[in-house]
């Protein structure tokens, strides 16, 4: 069709931004918990938001280090977040 695709699944920032909007919500009040660098963290860090990485899930603690962004806090599974 000529067309260039648009992407707005994560990692795009849009994505993140439609759901804070949907939520009437903002990002300086909002979390991003995911346990996959290459796309929820990526995809918070876009969008400007606070991030957690969960390391129950596809990254490990030593992938954190091949990256060019870091997530805000790390925990070892959702159910010992305790900064939200």
């Amino acid at each position: 069709a000529g067309r260039k695709p648009f992407y707005v699944g994560k990692p795009s920032p849009w994505i993140i931004r439609a759901a804070l909007n949907k939520m009437q919500a903002h990002s300086e009040e909002t979390v991003i918990v995911g346990d996959n660098l290459r796309t929820d963290i990526l995809a918070g860090f876009q969008a400007g938001l606070e991030t957690i990485l969960v390391l129950s899930g596809v990254s490990t603690i030593n992938d954190i280090d091949s990256m060019p962004f870091r997530p805000s806090w790390i925990y070892p599974s959702v159910a010992e977040i305790d900064v939200i």
